[in-house]
Order: C-alpha cells, then sequence, then structure tokens
C-alpha cells in the first residue's frame, strides 16, 4: 500500500464522504432509519412500564396540586404531566437558575425494608413570584425575577410547599405506605448539597397553567431510591392491576358480602291506608272516635322498608300477635 495518496484518491474519498452524508441526510427525511445515540456512561435504569406507572402516580399528583392552587388563588388552574426522565443532578442542577424556591421533602416508608430519601419539590420563578402576588392581593402577574427571597416569600411559599409534599404522601399511598414531610427550604440551586452532582435522578416535569401563563414546577428522587421502591411496590402493583379470582374465591367474597349486608339494620313499616284530615279535627278527636279512609277493606297493606314500598300484605294475628302476610313483591324497575 502506498504510502501517500495521490490527488486522485483524495478527490474520490471527498466525493464518496459527501455522498454519502447526502444519503444519510435524505434517509432521516424519509424516516427511513433513525439512530439513537446511546449513553454507556448513563445506562436507563428504569424500563418504559416503570416510567408510565411513574407517571401514572404524578398524574393523581398534578389532580391535587391543581385543585389546591385554584382553591389558594381563586384562579383556574390546570397541571398537566410533561414528562418523566432519568438524568443526572448536575444537569438538573445546572438548568435550574441562581435563585430558585426549593422544598426538601422527607419521605419514610411504612416498610423498614426502604430507608428514608429525599424528594425535591421546586417551582420555577414564574409560579413562585405569581403566587406570592395573588397571595398578597395582587392580580397573581407573572414576574421572571432573579434574586434572593425575603422572609415573608419564604414563610408564604413554606405553607404552599408544605401541603404539596403531604400530596405526595396522598399520590404514592394509592402503591405504597409512605409519610412525606417538609424538612427545609433551599433558595439557592448553587448551594443545595442534598444529592451528590453525579448521581442520577428520576425527574417528573410538571406544566402549571396559572392566570394564561404556563410554567413548569418539578419533581425529583433519586433512582437509588426510587428503584428500590417499585422492588417492593411490583408485587402489589401487579397483584391489583393483574389479579384474577378463581370460582371459589368469587364465592367465598360473594358470601362474604351478603352476610355483611344481611346484618344491615332496616326500618320497616306496614301502612293500612293513607288519608287527609283538617287540623281543626285533630284537635276535636277523642276516645271511641272513627276516622274513615277512603279504601275498601279487602285492600292490601303496604309494606315499606327504608321509605320504599317492597311489598303488599293481609294483616292478621299470628300466636296471638298481630301480623302481616306477605302477597305480592313489588316491581323495583
Amino acid at each position: 500500500m502506498a504510502d501517500a495518496l495521490s490527488q486522485h484518491q483524495i478527490d474520490e474519498l471527498l466525493e464518496n464522504l459527501n455522498k454519502g452524508n447526502e444519503d444519510k441526510a435524505d434517509g432521516d427525511k424519509k424516516g427511513e432509519k433513525r439512530i439513537k445515540n446511546y449513553d454507556f456512561k448513563m445506562p436507563q435504569k428504569f424500563t418504559k412500564e416503570d416510567l408510565k406507572l411513574i407517571r401514572d402516580i404524578y398524574d393523581q399528583y398534578t389532580r391535587l396540586v391543581a385543585s389546591y392552587i385554584t382553591g389558594i388563588t381563586r384562579l383556574y388552574c390546570h397541571a398537566t404531566v410533561l414528562h418523566v426522565e432519568e438524568q443526572k443532578y448536575y444537569e438538573f442542577n445546572n438548568a435550574l437558575d441562581d435563585y430558585v424556591m426549593m422544598g426538601i421533602v422527607n419521605l419514610a416508608f411504612e416498610n423498614k425494608d426502604i430507608m428514608e430519601t429525599e424528594c425535591t419539590i421546586q417551582f420555577s420563578n414564574a409560579i413562585t413570584f405569581s403566587l406570592i402576588d395573588r397571595l398578597m392581593g395582587g392580580q397573581g402577574n407573572t414576574f421572571e425575577i432573579s434574586r434572593d427571597f425575603t422572609e415573608i416569600e419564604i414563610s408564604l411559599c413554606r405553607m404552599i410547599l408544605e401541603k404539596m409534599s403531604s400530596f405526595l404522601q396522598e399520590a404514592w399511598s394509592s402503591y405504597i405506605e409512605v409519610n412525606s414531610s417538609l424538612e427545609r427550604i433551599e433558595t439557592n440551586a448553587r448551594l443545595t448539597k442534598s444529592i451528590s452532582p453525579d448521581e442520577i435522578i428520576v425527574t417528573a416535569t410538571l406544566e402549571l397553567e396559572l392566570n394564561k401563563r404556563k410554567s413548569l414546577m418539578t419533581v425529583s428522587i433519586p433512582a437509588i431510591n426510587m428503584e428500590e421502591i417499585l422492588s417492593h411496590m411490583g408485587e402489589r402493583y401487579h397483584t391489583v392491576s393483574k389479579r384474577v379470582l378463581d370460582e371459589e374465591k368469587r364465592k367465598e367474597q360473594r358470601s362474604h358480602i351478603m352476610k355483611g349486608v344481611k346484618s344491615s339494620a332496616l326500618t320497616m313499616h306496614t301502612i293500612l291506608a293513607e288519608t287527609q284530615i283538617d287540623l281543626s279535627d285533630i284537635l276535636s278527636l277523642s276516645i271511641n272516635d272513627i276516622i274513615p279512609l277512603d279504601v275498601p277493606i279487602t285492600q292490601n297493606a303496604m309494606v315499606k322498608i327504608n321509605n320504599v314500598q317492597w311489598f303488599s300484605a293481609k294483616p292478621g294475628i299470628s300466636n296471638n300477635k298481630k301480623a302481616i302476610k306477605i302477597i305480592d313483591v313489588c316491581n323495583k324497575n
């Protein structure tokens, strides 16, 4: 092989290279072949099913958040989950402003095999100052401000973040028992040292629409803790979502339900007839007076259970006690 290429060979190589780039561009435009780069330095820890489950949890969380913000601001708030993704903490932290409202929430699980973990709730400055403006009596306008927060502003946001942390407990309760509490508030993203910079976190990005302006809110949990949580809740989740009852178990459940229903206390009335009478006649009633009823003597009595007519019956005597005999069952349709 020659040590040096001739000018003709160089021209051919450049021409082939240009053709290859054009073919690749044409293929991308037609959608025939798309290649996604895989980062081997940060392998994906969660499957699509895991991320979908986490998204379902935060979907429920957004409904609670939207309802709460609507209540305290008297402005319509709509919240949705934009995406749930894995990323390194320093990438997440570098994307934040220097001054942000960030709540560190402690998650303590009923299952002692799961260690306690810290969850981060972060508001963008747009939604933070909009909430502060509304709670202080303003219109809830959005302000793009980057400065440190005052003590009064932090106090107002503490109340909101405490409520947001309790919603986490409610959103997760369908899958695993957890107690959540606001541990502290951080206002400088660069000084937050709760998570190692190289640690992978699972971040849910929520979009809040308040006063016709959209802004972002994020909820982050370390991936190592999320893996542990999913491993313990997976069995319960699959049991609930994919449960198949056999016939014997179905009968047993039906018997248990019927047993509980049969022991319920109900009020039963038997009505011979109904009539109307003036108040003056009632005041003048005395012993041995007779009140005529507008029904024949052969008409059956009505049996009502909880004020709903169920049966028709004949009045009579059984064992020297007044009794009724069920004649017919009323049609409930």
